[in-house]
Order: C-alpha cells, then structure tokens, then sequence
C-alpha cells in the first residue's frame, strides 16, 4: 500500500470524527496489515494537529485477555492522545459531537521525562490518577476488523482525569462507573492483570512502533470495566484511593 492510498483513508476516517459521520470498514475495500495500520493512525493525528492541536499522551487497548481472545491478537494496541478529546474534571462535553460513544473508566499515568531506554518506564512515572476516557468507533454499527481499529487511533475521542496522586501501586483497586442511572463495576486489575503491568506494554509497542513518549505525556492504561454508552447526563468514575473524575454529557 503506497503513501497517497495510506493518505486517502487516514482521509476517510478524519472526515468521519470531524462530520460525525460514521463510514464503512476499511477491510471492506482495502487489505491493510499492521504496520500500515499504525501509518494510517499517525497520518489521521497529523491532521489533527495540523488543525492547531497538540499531543497529550497516549492510550492502550486489547488490555483484558477477553478482547485480545475476541479480536484474535496477543499484543495491547497504542493511540494518540490530542489536547482537543481533553476535558476537564467536572465540565460539560457535547456529545452531539460524537457518532455512537461509549465511556470506560481507566487509570492514568503522568510521565515526569522520557521515556528512551536508560531507565524503567515505571522510573519515568509521577503521578497517578482516576480518568474516564471517551471512545467512538467511527465504523458503521462497530463493524471493524484489528487493523481497523488500530487506523481509527483506537476509537480515541475524549478523556477527563480526576485529581493526580503521587505514584503508587494501583492494581486490584475496585471501580465504579456510571451514566445517569447505569451503573458498572469492577476493579483495577482487569487491566493486564495489574495496571503497572500496561507500561511495560506500551514501552515494548510504542518502541516498536516509533511512537514517542514524552515528559508531560498522560498515559491511559486501559479499561478497568465493560464501557458505557454516553448519553445526556451525570458521568462519574470512583477508583478506591484515587478519588473521582466526572463531567456532564450535554446535547448543543
């Protein structure tokens, strides 16, 4: 797959989040492996920051044994974080500029220097918090195959994180997260089996990958319960020892 077809369907997908318009899988139409799927993500980022944004950080997904088994990988997946799917603790978010979201309650991570290879990646950590991270699929009825979801950013559209704690140990923490009336639980360690485990993943991926991690980046480490869909309304994340993260959905 050249350069200008690698273009057209990071094309395709940008037009999709920035209409909020959903479109077809692009396994449809097109065979896509790996590695140009990672191209594919990172020419959709450019246009965003060409658009004024910046890089915030990254995200992990495929951290639950369950879905890697569903999807048929062995490996967590990375995307990109941008300052313009930030949201503060508390604001109001327009859902109305989303497809079909769904929100998961997740840890973050706040990395204090680089991330090049002299240390641990744990070293590189400073804080920790409670976030709740939007995701919007933008394929038709979540039809989408691996590559397709590693083209979109992994469904990347928003994210809110709660006050920063000193850096601790967070696995096996119980979670609570609910839309309006909806409610869900769970705990910590349903990503990777411990949360710390997830860092050690995304340094492995984001080496190979060519994907940078910088001081000042905000890691999401993945899904600490089943998502929710968003709707109108109250969203509150409750991670024991971390405190709350929350915000309003709203309909312009």
């Amino acid at each position: 797959m050249n350069g200008p077809v690698i273009g057209e369907l990071a094309q395709r997908l940008d037009e999709a989040q920035v209409r909020g318009k959903d479109i077809l899988s692009l396994a449809d139409t097109h065979e896509i492996d790996i590695d140009q799927a990672y191209r594919i993500q990172q020419e959709l980022v450019e246009r965003r920051l060409a658009r004024g944004e910046s890089l915030t950080g990254v995200k992990l997904g495929f951290t639950s044994q369950a879905k890697m088994a569903q999807m048929g990988v062995s490996e967590v997946i990375v995307g990109r974080l941008t300052s313009g799917m930030r949201h503060s603790h508390d604001s109001m978010v327009d859902i109305g500029q989303f497809i079909h979201p769904k929100v998961e309650p997740e840890i973050a991570y706040r990395l204090a220097r680089d991330v090049d290879g002299t240390v641990p990646i744990e070293s590189c950590v400073d804080a920790v918090a409670a976030a709740v991270e939007i995701i919007d699929s933008r394929y038709r009825d979540f039809r989408f195959t691996y590559t397709d979801v590693v083209a979109d950013n992994t469904s990347a559209a928003g994210y809110a994180i709660g006050p920063w704690q000193k850096f601790s140990d967070v696995n096996n923490r119980p979670v609570r997260l609910s839309v309006g009336s909806t409610e869900v639980t769970g705990s910590t360690n349903a990503i990777l089996g411990d949360p710390a485990r997830a860092l050690g993943a995304l340094e492995d991926v984001a080496k190979r990958r060519g994907i940078p991690l910088r001081a000042g980046y905000i890691v999401l480490a993945g899904a600490a319960t089943a998502a929710i869909g968003l709707t109108a309304g109250p969203v509150d994340c409750q991670i024991e020892g971390l405190g709350p993260v929350s915000f309003i959905g709203s309909v312009s």
